[in-house]
């Protein structure tokens, strides 16, 4: 559906671009002819996946943690030594299901860091140099179905994702008309390596998500990669401000993804999902 040079002479970072969602649209926007800068917190993690990569196309690891400005910045500058970036893909995420009133401050803060922070510092880090030398530049964010809406189980990653949909539309009207386009993907369950295992107790969990489904299916890391390179590519470039939900239909049914678990898990379900060090993310 796509031409192989869509994405031909564009320079691209993926924050978290080490696993799942991030190595599925590094992948494809290799194949498209882009240039992939991955970054994340995990060297190892960054360094295997760009070895695999590789020869799809030019990639790049680089080792940042977006809750870090100081980072951040030091890897903007590292990139734009060879030339401004074209396109920035905010992805890297943390997420936890628990019951609100046992979480800690510092777990709040964790998920705020990343999701909520973490975006802004990139977007902010990548949207002033573009504004400084006049260049045109692309921010795609990947947000939740339940960010607009919110969520019972998943409030710290709710709340921050509800503000990475306000970041989007606010600097899609402000930055519009100086040639920097603002989107976001917001996927319903999509399955990636341990993700499920990190976030749910019991098997049966995962079943129970997909046949709630309108399609009784889970989308894929393919479908979101082909909905991104669409996005980010010039053939959408009168598409700005936009929140594209990518579901199956699943949010028609009710707001609040996780908000069923409520009538279906145990107390040592609960236990069992309680935040051990840190929260399941894709921050590598």
């Amino acid at each position: 559906m796509f031409v192989p040079d869509l994405l031909k002479s564009k320079r691209i970072l993926i924050t978290g671009g080490g696993t799942g969602l991030g190595k599925g649209m590094a992948e494809r926007f290799l194949e498209l002819g882009a240039t992939v800068y991955i970054c994340g917190r995990r060297e190892e993690i960054l360094r295997q996946t760009a070895n695999e990569l590789s020869k799809k196309g030019l990639i790049e690891p680089l080792q940042c943690d977006v809750r870090k400005p100081e980072e951040v910045e030091a890897m903007a500058d590292f990139i734009w030594d060879t030339g401004p970036l074209d396109i920035l893909v905010n992805n890297a995420a943390g997420n936890f299901i628990a019951r609100t009133e046992e979480l800690s401050l510092r777990a709040f803060e964790s998920v705020i860091g990343i999701v909520l922070m973490g975006t802004l510092h990139c977007t902010l880090a990548c949207g002033r140099r573009w504004l400084k030398e006049k260049h045109s530049g692309t921010v795609l964010s990947i947000s939740a179905t339940y960010a607009p809406v919110g969520s019972a189980y998943v409030v710290p990653s709710a709340v921050s994702k509800a503000g990475v949909d306000t970041l989007t539309r606010c600097l899609a009207v402000e930055w519009g008309d100086r040639g920097i386009r603002m989107n976001a993907i917001a996927p319903g369950p999509i399955p990636t390596q341990g993700a499920f295992s990190r976030v749910l107790p019991r098997p049966d969990l995962e079943d129970f998500a997909r046949e709630k489904n309108p399609m009784r299916r889970f989308g894929t890391v393919e479908e979101v990669a082909d909905l991104a390179a669409f996005l980010v590519s010039d053939r959408s470039g009168y598409i700005n401000g936009e929140v594209i939900r990518m579901d199956g239909g699943e949010f028609l049914q009710g707001a609040g993804e996780f908000t069923a678990l409520g009538r279906i898990l145990k107390e040592e379900d609960w236990q069992a999902m309680k935040p051990k060090k840190k929260p399941a993310d894709s921050k590598s």
